[in-house]
C-alpha cells in the first residue's frame, strides 16, 4: 500500500535493547509476561457513584492508597480493545494505565502501569525500568522518568508518550517477575547489584524495549507527543496522537499508520516514521483522543476544581459538551464493541477510571 506523507515531522525508531533485558531476565530467572502478573492480582478497584460527569455511564475508585497518592498520578488508558480484534488477552477484558510520579523524600521512582482485570477489578502495579549495560558487563537500572500521559496496547507492544522525546515501546512478554531471594526492601531504591535487583519494592518490572524518537525539519517546532490512541476503524489501523496545550502553544494532532503485521509504525523509504495527516485545531487543554469511523472524540481538563469537557467533531470543527467528565479527566481509549470511550482522572481523592457511551454524544448536536 502506498502512502503520501506529510513532511516536516518524523520519528526515528531506536535499535532494540535486547541484550539489556536478556541480562536482566536471565538475572530474574526468565520473564513471566503478562500472565504472570494477572495470575498475581493484588489490589482491588471498587464501583463507585460520586464521579461527577453528565457523560459518565459506570466509574471505579482506585484502593484507598492509590486514591490518595501525592506520589504517583494517573495520566494514559488503553484496553484489550486495542491490543487485538478479539478485544481480549487470553479470554480477558484487560485495561491498562499510566502513571507518572513527583519527587517525593528526594526520589522520582519515574512512571509505572496498572493492570486491571475488568470482571473482578483486581489490578497491579508494574514499574517501568530502563537496564543499560556498561563496556565491563555492569548492569544498571533506571526508572522510565517521563510524563507518559498516553498509552496504547498494540499487539505485543505498549507505547508510552514521552512528551517532546516522541514515545517508549515495551512489549508486554518482557515482563519480569523479582524474586525475593533476588530483590531488595528498599522501597527507595533502584538498581542491580551482584545477583540482586532494587526495584523500589515492585515485585513486576517491564523494561523498555526500544523507542521512536520525534524529530522535526530546521524551523519547525516539534511535536510533543502529549496522549495517543489507536484508531482501528482505519485499514491498516493508526495510531492517534496529540498535544496537550496552553496560551500560544499548538494543539495539534497527527496520524500514523501501523503495519498490521508487525504493528510498527510503517517505514518511508528514508527509513523514518512519517504522519499520514498533521493538522492544527486542537482544543487548549486536550488531555486525550479518540477517533473512531473519522470522527474525533477529546477530553479537556478544567483544572483541579471543576468538571472536564468532551469535545466532538474533527481539528477545527469541535463541539463542546461541557462538564461531561468527572474532575482531572486524562487520555482516552476507545473499545469499539461497546461503543464506550474510556478515561481516568488524576487529582488525589478525585480519582477515577471511567467509561461514557459514544451514543451518549453522537446524540446531541
Amino acid at each position: 500500500m502506498a502512502f503520501e506523507f506529510v513532511q516536516g515531522v518524523h520519528l526515528h525508531r531506536t535499535d532494540e535493547n535486547i541484550d539489556e533485558i536478556d541480562a536482566l531476565a536471565e538475572r530474574l530467572g526468565g520473564r513471566v509476561g503478562l500472565e504472570g502478573v494477572l495470575h498475581d492480582l493484588n489490589r482491588q478497584a471498587h464501583r463507585s457513584f460520586f464521579a461527577f460527569g453528565r457523560a459518565v455511564h459506570r466509574a471505579y475508585r482506585w484502593d484507598r492508597s492509590d486514591c490518595r497518592s501525592e506520589r504517583w498520578w494517573p495520566q494514559g488508558i488503553t484496553t484489550s480493545a486495542d491490543a487485538s480484534d478479539t478485544e481480549d488477552f487470553d479470554g480477558r477484558r484487560l485495561l491498562v494505565t499510566t502513571w507518572y510520579a513527583k519527587e517525593t523524600e528526594g526520589v522520582n521512582k519515574g512512571s509505572r502501569i496498572s493492570i486491571v482485570d475488568l470482571e473482578t477489578m483486581r489490578y497491579r502495579h508494574v514499574l517501568l525500568v530502563v537496564p543499560t549495560l556498561g563496556d565491563d558487563g555492569e548492569m544498571k537500572l533506571a526508572p522510565l522518568k517521563v510524563h507518559a500521559g498516553g498509552i496504547v496496547w498494540a499487539g505485543p507492544y505498549l507505547h508510552i508518550a514521552a512528551t517532546s522525546k516522541g514515545f517508549m515501546t515495551c512489549r508486554v512478554d518482557d515482563i519480569l517477575r523479582v524474586p525475593d531471594e533476588r530483590g531488595v526492601p528498599d522501597r527507595l531504591a533502584l538498581g542491580a547489584a551482584e545477583d540482586k535487583v532494587a526495584s523500589f519494592g515492585y515485585r513486576y518490572v517491564l523494561p523498555v524495549r526500544f523507542s521512536y524518537r520525534a524529530h522535526s525539519d530546521e524551523g519547525l517546532e516539534r511535536l510533543r507527543y502529549s496522549f495517543m490512541s489507536l484508531d482501528r476503524s482505519t485499514r491498516p489501523p493508526e495510531l492517534v496522537v496529540g498535544e496537550y496545550g496552553r496560551g500560544k502553544q499548538t494543539t495539534r494532532l497527527a496520524r500514523y499508520p501501523i503495519d498490521a503485521e508487525s504493528m510498527h509504525l510503517v517505514l518511508g523509504d528514508d527509513g523514518y516514521s512519517r504522519p499520514l495527516t498533521l493538522e492544527d485545531g486542537g482544543v487548549v487543554q486536550m488531555q486525550g483522543v479518540a477517533v473512531t469511523g473519522g470522527t474525533y472524540y477529546a477530553t479537556a481538563s478544567n483544572g483541579p476544581v471543576f468538571p472536564g469537557n468532551v469535545y466532538v467533531g474533527g481539528p477545527g470543527r469541535f463541539h463542546k459538551h461541557r462538564w461531561a467528565t468527572p474532575i482531572g479527566c486524562e487520555d482516552l481509549s476507545y473499545w469499539p464493541s461497546r461503543q464506550e470511550l474510556w478515561s481516568v482522572t488524576e487529582h488525589p481523592r478525585r480519582r477515577w477510571i471511567f467509561s461514557m457511551k459514544k451514543k451518549w454524544f453522537d446524540k446531541r448536536p
